[in-house]
């Protein structure tokens, strides 16, 4: 047995004690001889692997109740939402990850083969680590955004290779960066055949997976140095809302017209869309970019949380 397989049997048993048993943190760690720290990640790390899978057998009825209310408000042929009164942000991120994976497994589950668009970013990926390892070959897993940093790197974000991963199938990415250097430059990248392919079947997929992200100062845009200060404020001063594949939109749910979008290179989106795109988000600093992604139309489904709901249900 290799040293990752004694990890992963290590993992294997103390989520055993943990979820099954009833087991403390501090009882594991003195039952395995470890820390209580080692115990923590070892636990995390079962469920990030897969290992642990939540099923709830009894909903909650106001959720429901929440979920068909903003089906009928805001025409969607899906929407999930999770408990939320009273949590604080990391429980809720914790929960729409968990409901957020059980939607995926859904389409998963599927044996005629599908073709999936992925995006990007924390939330998506926290749910393909909920996801359990499902044997599909047959599907196929498409980014819909540029699979090369700023500086040159592999994206931290890959989300569309762990969902290949999970469930043994194909991955396309694009081969560009989100932003290119220059129209010209934007030009050249996307004339490619590679991209050109990948983009046509990420265009036709099944359904996509996105997130719907905050736009400001400190967004993870700005922050991973995709966006500029300057241009976040020339976003600001459009009354920016939100934004999802680097497509802006106002409060209203409309396009924004950026200096960014000669240069963006990721699969195109549309307001109104008749594509199913289930969009993923759920917190008070989301609020905002989840409202106008409605308003806009720029999803068909959504998974939320149930503070955010009542929110949006009473605006």
């Amino acid at each position: 047995m290799n040293k990752e397989e004694k990890k992963q049997e290590l993992a294997a048993r103390a989520a055993w004690m943990y979820y099954v048993a009833g087991l403390t943190q501090q009882e594991i760690a003195t039952a395995l001889g470890l820390s209580r720290q080692v115990a923590q990640r070892l636990i995390s790390g079962a469920r990030e692997m897969g290992m642990v899978t939540v099923s709830i057998a009894h909903p909650v009825t106001r959720c429901m109740q929440l979920a068909r209310d903003m089906a009928a408000k805001f025409g969607l042929s899906l929407c999930r939402i999770v408990p939320s009164a009273g949590l604080g942000n990391e429980a809720v991120q914790q929960m729409l990850a968990v409901e957020g994976a059980e939607v995926m497994a859904q389409y998963m589950s599927e044996e005629r083969p599908q073709v999936f668009g992925i995006g990007s970013g924390k939330t998506l990926r926290a749910c393909i680590d909920a996801l359990p390892w499902l044997e599909r070959p047959q599907h196929q897993c498409v980014s819909m955004i540029g699979a090369i940093a700023r500086d040159d790197s592999g994206t931290r974000y890959d989300v569309p290779l762990k969902m290949a991963e999970k469930m043994q199938g194909k991955y396309f990415f694009i081969p560009a960066p989100l932003y290119a250097d220059s129209p010209e430059d934007k030009t050249s990248w996307c004339q490619h055949q590679v991209y050109q392919r990948v983009t046509a079947r990420a265009l036709g997929a099944d359904v996509t997976f996105l997130g719907i992200g905050e736009v400001g100062i400190g967004c993870p845009l700005n922050a991973e140095g995709f966006i500029t200060d300057a241009q976040v404020r020339d976003l600001e001063s459009q009354q920016v809302a939100g934004e999802m594949l680097g497509h802006f939109f106002n409060h209203r749910g409309e396009r924004l017209n950026s200096e960014l979008d000669a240069l963006l290179t990721s699969v195109e989106l549309t307001s109104h869309t008749a594509r199913q795109i289930i969009g993923f988000a759920a917190g008070e600093r989301k609020y905002p970019a989840i409202r106008a992604a409605l308003a806009g139309r720029w999803v068909s489904g959504l998974v939320t949380d149930e503070d955010t709901a009542v929110r949006l249900l009473t605006a």
